[in-house]
């Protein structure tokens, strides 16, 4: 008999699919003072499962990294036991200055895979009126080293 971790536990295809739901993700780095700085963030996920998110280039979080490129990643859901679903995510973060992909990814973290359906001008359009946010910000690039999830809904209510 499996054991209730394996009976709650997500597959890989599970997982894509509850994170390509979530609009929020929590990112969490290492203050300096040594206590975790979590952060809800908008965020892009690409193919290989690199989690992308962009941010001021003076925000804490990229200080913490540069200290330590540590993080963990949390998308969350549901308001009971029986609900309680969640993908956490430790990974490797790197800090990207390039404002094409940051423009890139406060677009699909806004607009989702619709930015993709744009035609050239509209997407010229949202470009050009991202550029001026983007010239601003940095992108923590995110490589996963392990994923852990669950979904209590699996237990059919059974606890």
């Amino acid at each position: 008999m499996p054991s209730r971790r394996e009976q709650i536990e997500m597959s890989p295809e599970e997982v894509s699919a509850f994170i390509l739901t979530r609009k929020t993700m929590i990112l969490t780095s290492l203050g300096k003072d040594g206590f975790p700085h979590p952060m809800p963030m908008w965020f892009d996920v690409d193919v290989a499962g690199h989690v992308y998110f962009a941010t001021y280039a003076k925000s804490q979080k990229v200080k913490n990294i540069q200290r330590d490129d540590k993080v963990s990643l949390l998308c969350e859901t549901g308001t009971e036991y029986a609900q309680l679903k969640a993908v956490y995510i430790k990974a490797t973060a790197e800090i990207i200055q390039d404002v094409e992909l940051a423009i890139d990814v406060l677009a699909r973290a806004g607009m989702g895979d619709e930015v993709k359906k744009l035609d050239p001008a509209a997407a010229k359009t949202v470009r050009d009126a991202i550029r001026p946010r983007a010239e601003k910000r940095v992108v923590i690039k995110c490589t996963p080293v392990k994923t852990i999830s669950w979904d209590h809904a699996k237990l059919g209510g059974v606890y």
